[in-house]
């Protein structure tokens, strides 16, 4: 699906994929809802998440907590205290500390709980949408807060986007299992014929 450039698209492109993310979700088995994500392996994956992350309750509330940026954002600035959409210690550049500060947060938080958070964000987060225009939210300068952006794509970017990136990283580690599964079969299969 392309970015969403209309309020009817934003919608059903964060419905869909947040669908797409619990039915990926659900499909694990316990294995790989119990391995811990491990990307060590893949010289590809160079970024702090691909390392922070080591379990899909992390990625999570990854996505809970970035709902409250977008929620916070909006409620502020619709209230006319002008806010930032990050918290004023950090930069678009120095996103990755708040994101282990997000991590390290959760660490007593459980998958159920993790998930359940995560409804709820999701849902407030389609509230505001809903609540905006489709010109207030895919006109430039339509939401002074951001600048020469629109607050559609900060939406697209916190739900819809996000959501994807979720998935692509959960596909990951399930292949991974897979074929961490599979060099465990043929090593036994390999040690058996030896004997």
């Amino acid at each position: 699906m392309p970015r969403p450039r209309n309020k009817e698209d934003l919608l059903k492109a964060a419905e869909e994929n947040y669908e797409k993310l619990n039915q990926l979700i659900d499909s694990l088995s316990e294995t790989e809802m119990n391995i811990l994500f491990d990307f060590s392996a893949d010289e590809k994956k160079t970024e702090a998440h691909w390392k922070r992350d080591k379990n899909v309750r992390d990625v999570l509330v990854h996505l809970y907590e970035w709902h409250q940026l977008m929620i916070h954002f909006v409620d502020e600035n619709t209230n006319g205290n002008q806010v930032q959409f990050l918290p004023k210690i950090y930069t678009w550049r120095t996103i990755a500390p708040m994101n282990q500060m997000f991590w390290k947060k959760h660490q007593e938080t459980g998958f159920e709980e993790a998930r359940e958070l995560l409804a709820g964000s999701h849902a407030e987060v389609l509230k505001r949408i809903r609540h905006f225009s489709n010109e207030e939210l895919f006109l430039t300068k339509a939401f002074p807060a951001v600048g020469g952006s629109t607050l559609g794509s900060y939406f697209v970017s916190s739900t819809s986007s996000h959501y994807d990136w979720a998935i692509k990283k959960i596909k990951a580690h399930r292949k991974n299992c897979r074929n961490d599964g599979a060099t465990v079969i043929w090593k036994t299969l390999a040690a058996a014929e030896n004997m």
